[in-house]
């Protein structure tokens, strides 16, 4: 009995001590694990070094290149003693970070008809500017708002009736700058330097519309500016930094035109490579012109097979996306209108 007894006992102890077992799976084991992490976890702070002194410091509180985006400083004084031993590595990081940007392919930045949503054509005579409503327009929905109207010309996206001179157009185009519509700047911008619609003809109003424009996402005003300062027109002398200057910042913008003037302007340099890197992307987005540059390149030997065969087809593709039956009858009406007029003109001996 007495063995038994303690046999019975020895196994209740066996099972009392697996019973005080830690339960991996328990509400008070999970809790006690992460409140015994979260004591052991210490405070990380992103520490850098001050490029002149040498000093550790967290990077939120320190003085950034401008250029370079790179090197860090404790203060204005380190970077200001830093900046001759820092000079050329900056420039040459600076011009890599600029390249970066300019060469960047960038195949949605065309803006889009807000009617059919299709990318706007490249052509900027194929779509058009209202004043109404500040958005631009493709012929395609133009000409289908104007025949589901009856031969109203309205807005096909506001449906306000259109402009019929050119003082009302310009009384409009100044609400919309107004209000900060940058393709407003750039189209009021062309007008002063016209001299149209009773403005003066003010060729430094009209580059100062132009920058602002681009400066409010318009690549449409940096290219006229660019324009302005590469023939030397406008008002102002002839400036190839300038226009360069202002070909790349449209170019970035998505400005294809830019792009296919930055390309020739390399190719007037020498710099064949960067030249065609210009006029690949500008073919990529469905630029024509550069498109048979890109042709010749490649039979020059400038560029790969694989190259040429993706530029060939990612320039087909964007022609396929700006492609409507809208747009294909705009194109046929506004042909034989232009026909006609030249006919008019011709029958009157003009």
């Amino acid at each position: 009995m007495s063995s038994n007894n303690t046999e019975d006992n020895k196994g209740g102890e066996g099972e009392m001590t697996s019973s005080k077992k830690e339960c991996t799976s328990c509400d008070q084991n999970s809790f006690d694990t992460i409140t015994k992490g979260i004591s052991n976890i210490a405070i990380l702070v992103d520490m850098s070094t001050c490029a002149n002194c040498g000093k550790e410091s967290n990077s939120n509180d320190m003085n950034t290149c401008n250029k370079c985006k790179e090197v860090k400083y404790c203060n204005a004084a380190c970077k200001k003693k830093h900046r001759t031993k820092h000079k050329k590595a900056c420039e040459r990081r600076a011009a890599e970070l600029h390249d970066e940007a300019l060469f960047k392919e960038s195949p949605h930045l065309r803006e889009e008809c807000p009617i059919c949503l299709l990318p706007l054509p490249i052509d900027n005579g194929q779509s058009a500017f209202h004043s109404c409503c500040g958005k631009s327009i493709c012929n395609g929905c133009i000409h289908a708002m104007i025949r589901s109207e009856g031969g109203a010309d309205i807005c096909a996206f506001c449906r306000t009736p259109q402009a019929t001179s050119h003082e009302e157009h310009i009384e409009r185009t100044k609400k919309l700058v107004d209000k900060g519509n940058g393709d407003a700047f750039e189209h009021l911008g062309w007008y002063y330097s016209e001299g149209i619609g009773g403005l003066p003809q003010d060729y430094e109003k009209a580059n100062e519309l132009y920058l602002k424009a681009g400066e409010l996402g318009c690549a449409n005003g940096f290219f006229s500016l660019g324009k302005s300062y590469s023939l030397g027109i406008r008002g102002i002398e002839s400036d190839v930094k300038k226009a360069r200057h202002y070909f790349e910042f449209a170019a970035i913008g998505g400005q294809v035109n830019a792009r296919y003037h930055l390309g020739c302007t390399e190719v007037e340099a020498g710099n064949h490579h960067r030249a065609m890197k210009h006029f690949i992307i500008a073919a990529r987005a469905g630029y024509e012109k550069s498109f048979e540059i890109v042709k010749k390149g490649f039979m020059a030997g400038l560029m790969t097979k694989d190259e040429y065969a993706s530029t060939l087809r990612a320039y087909h593709e964007r022609h396929k996306e700006m492609k409507s039956d809208d747009r294909d009858k705009a194109a046929v009406h506004y042909a034989h209108m232009t026909m006609s007029w030249i006919r008019a003109d011709l029958g009157q001996g003009r």
